[in-house]
């Protein structure tokens, strides 16, 4: 096996199959992406080369920054909801009666694609069907929102879902990271008098520090390119209120039939959730990791 290993001609050999799937599936999409950018094409016919014209028409296109600002709203309320699912799953790893059936319970959402998911939420905020507004109504509000029609509240009613939808992801992370930690550091804690609170904030927190970045990195550019759910429930409206980048993106592309201007905004948002990787990266860096 060690000469198997040492072999450099091997190793190219078992290398070389993923990294042309790799090579074809993403890194070529990325540079055509660019190149029709510089294109005026409708998807079908002839290609013109314009240069640089679609990229200083985004560059001044305020629904697409409309659009830009609803994403980064998504990303930091992703944020804010890993905290939320970091303290379950510091509950859930402690010793709890039920820790197994809430997991499971967690995990449903999981199993449920975006779709079913959207129209689940569809129907929930109905506004004279929908569970929502039939538990307002019975609580003595006469005049219950339109949640999915109101421009002011719609793009905070679609984060519920999307939230809800990915708790289980994250929670499966934190809870699978938290059980790494070896037993006898919380029990020597607990000798020296810590609460769990204590234990938790100052020692399993710490421990877990760069699973959390990396859940970091996960929500915050998942919210940015994030399409699907807010597609099928509003796609991007009532006026462009609960339009993302994703959505704007397939709007010029697939039913204004501006390929070129499409492929502009899906590249420049490749550019973005680059940058936030980075910038993110450089904001969470440390000298050195705790070992246990």
């Amino acid at each position: 096996m060690d000469k198997v290993m040492s072999n450099k001609k091997i190793i190219a050999l078992y290398v070389l199959p993923a990294l042309l799937l790799i090579i074809t599936l993403v890194y070529v999409p990325i540079v055509l992406t660019g190149y029709y950018g510089l294109t005026q094409w409708d998807g079908i016919g002839e290609r013109t080369f314009i240069g640089l014209a679609n990229y200083s028409k985004l560059i001044t296109d305020s629904l697409f920054w409309q659009s830009a600002f609803h994403s980064f709203l998504l990303a930091i309320f992703s944020v804010i909801s890993l905290v939320a699912y970091l303290a379950v799953s510091l509950v859930l790893s402690g010793k709890i009666k039920g820790a197994n059936l809430f997991r499971k319970i967690y995990l449903v959402p999981m199993l449920l694609s975006s779709v079913a998911i959207a129209q689940l939420w569809i129907r929930i905020y109905h506004p004279t069907n929908g569970v929502m507004n039939r538990f307002l109504e019975s609580i003595g509000i006469s005049n219950p929102p339109l949640w999915l029609a109101d421009t002011s509240i719609v793009l905070f009613a679609i984060f519920i879902p999307i939230i809800w939808q990915y708790a289980g992801f994250y929670i499966l992370i934190y809870y699978a990271a938290l059980k790494n930690i070896p037993e006898s550091l919380v029990e020597a804690a607990k000798i020296d008098g810590a609460t769990p609170l204590q234990i938790a904030y100052k020692i399993k927190v710490p421990l877990i520090a760069s699973v959390i970045k990396v859940t970091i990195v996960l929500a915050v550019v998942g919210s940015l390119k994030y399409f699907d759910l807010i597609w099928v429930m509003t796609e991007g409206g009532p006026n462009g209120a609960s339009e993302v980048m994703a959505s704007y993106m397939y709007k010029n592309a697939f039913k204004m039939n501006d390929f070129g201007y499409g492929s502009a905004i899906g590249f420049f948002l490749l550019l973005i959730a680059l940058g936030v990787t980075w910038i993110i990266r450089k904001l969470t860096a440390t000298k050195e990791e705790i070992q246990y």
